[in-house]
């Protein structure tokens, strides 16, 4: 009995060793973990958040007619450059019978009125001068001739009257008939003229067109659309989430899709008071006012673009990546490790200023010329330890 359990005790002592030996060859065979180090490098760091939108001109001004009718000609096209006062259009007046058979009928009124009125100033211009050799003879009273010198004025103003009454009836009914008469300038026209300098963007007419003046209860017909393409400005829109980032003369950063290697500055001027739901979102709208634009680049009106909107900037700073930096888990202080030997690491304590998501800048506790531990484990190459 007492030899069966030294043979057991002896085999369990074998075991035990082999499965030490196997443990101790298992654990020198895997490889150890190492950590690789980045150095901080000088760069220039910009926060920002995007907007998306399209440029759009700073001022549209719609030209409408100031008589309705018929487009008869078009002298411009959509690109081309005009100057303020050239013609754009020129409109046929197509008259309403109605107001037509209305203005005859008040020329004629007009007219009998005034031959009325001769007629009574030629009974009075008579009566005034016979009082009128009486008086010089001394048989009329003085207050008893002008009494009558009043009457005989009165009829010559009144005649006078009538007959601008008369010109004013023969004029509306050439503005009925025609669009336009004599006297008036600019005042009624068939001739449809620019506003203001710039570039015809857009003409929605076309000849044969009948068109409508602006009154009351009628925006008009826009008959061309022009704008000043060299005052330029940036419309998009950002999120509720991205609006309190923002405020206004903050720089934009404009890229337009169709222009390509090309980036425009721009100033953000306008933020909306108020959202808009969009797809679920609240969207507010900005606006942002290009800085003068190159001769050599032409930017058309209504190109998709995106504008980066510059909340913070560093430039040529001391930074490292974001992955780098640790944050204490009870001061939330920021700070990195450096390496001081061979796989030895310090903590060292870090200011740290803008980020961009992916480097950030480092005021101040390390330098350029320090190693810093990089988190991602990597197991060693095959040699290190000593083993071939």
């Amino acid at each position: 009995m007492k030899r069966t359990g030294t043979i057991i005790t002896l085999l369990i002592i074998t075991v035990a060793f082999i499965v030490g030996i196997w443990y101790i060859y298992t654990k020198d065979k895997q490889d150890p973990v190492v950590y690789q180090t980045e150095q901080a490098t000088e760069r220039t760091i910009v926060k920002k958040t995007v907007a998306t939108g399209s440029i759009v001109p700073k001022e549209e001004v719609l030209i409408k007619p100031n008589i309705s009718g018929i487009i008869d000609e078009i002298y411009v096209e959509a690109g081309d450059q005009i100057k303020a006062g050239d013609l754009i259009a020129k409109i046929k007046v197509v008259p309403n019978a109605s107001s037509l058979t209305n203005a005859k009928n008040n020329i004629a009124s007009a007219r009998t009125a005034v031959q009325t009125a001769k007629l009574a100033f030629e009974n009075q211009k008579s009566i005034y001068n016979r009082q009128k050799s009486l008086f010089d003879k001394g048989v009329v009273s003085a207050n008893d001739f002008d009494g009558i010198q009043n009457t005989y004025n009165q009829a010559d103003q009144r005649v006078k009257q009538e007959q601008v009454n008369l010109t004013s009836a023969l004029q509306n009914y050439d503005i009925i008939k025609t669009g336009t008469t004599s006297g008036l300038g600019a005042a009624a026209t068939t001739q449809v003229r620019s506003t203001i300098t710039g570039m015809i963007l857009d003409v929605p007419v076309k000849t044969g067109n009948q068109v409508i003046e602006a009154n009351n209860f009628n925006d008009g017909t826009t008959i061309a659309t022009l704008a000043d393409v060299d005052k330029m400005i940036f419309e998009g829109k950002v999120d509720e989430s991205e609006v309190g980032k923002i405020k206004e003369d903050l720089p934009l950063e404009i890229t337009v899709g169709a222009i390509e290697n090309k980036i425009f500055d721009a100033s953000l001027d306008y933020i909306a008071p108020k959202g808009v739901a969009e797809n679920g979102a609240i969207q507010f709208e900005i606006k942002g006012t290009l800085a003068k634009i190159d001769s050599t680049t032409f930017i058309r009106a209504g190109l998709s673009a995106n504008a980066s909107i510059i909340l913070e900037k560093a430039e040529e700073v001391l930074s490292v990546k974001e992955a780098l930096v640790q944050y204490d888990p009870e001061t939330k202080n920021p700070y990195v490790e450096v390496a001081t030997g061979d796989q030895e690491f310090e903590r060292r304590d870090i200011e740290v200023g803008v980020s961009d998501g992916i480097f950030v800048e480092i005021k101040s506790g390390i330098s350029s010329e320090d190693n810093i531990k990089v988190w991602n484990q990597i197991k060693a190459p095959v040699g290190f330890g000593g083993r071939g």
